[in-house]
């Protein structure tokens, strides 16, 4: 019998301005990347919507501008 466990989506949350790996731990263990344009690209698992929502109040009590939001595609495989 195949049981169906929802995994979690993959997210890039791109932000205008910089934030140092100090602030992993408060977005939940995301990755945190500085690009060449001065901008920080938030990448990893979410959960559900209620986690998503969780990081983007998190962002709008930084002040930094939201510039995209992306759920990556998956390889999803069974094991």
């Amino acid at each position: 019998m195949k049981t169906n466990h929802p995994q979690p989506e993959i997210f890039e949350i791109r932000l205008q301005g910089q934030l140092g790996e100090e602030w992993a731990s408060w977005f939940e263990g995301m990755a945190i990347t500085q690009t060449e344009d001065g901008d920080t690209v938030l990448t990893g698992p979410v959960a559900d919507q209620a986690a998503l929502h969780g990081l983007l109040k998190k962002v709008r009590d930084l002040g930094l501008p939201l510039r995209s939001l992306h759920c990556l595609p998956s390889n999803r495989t069974t094991r």
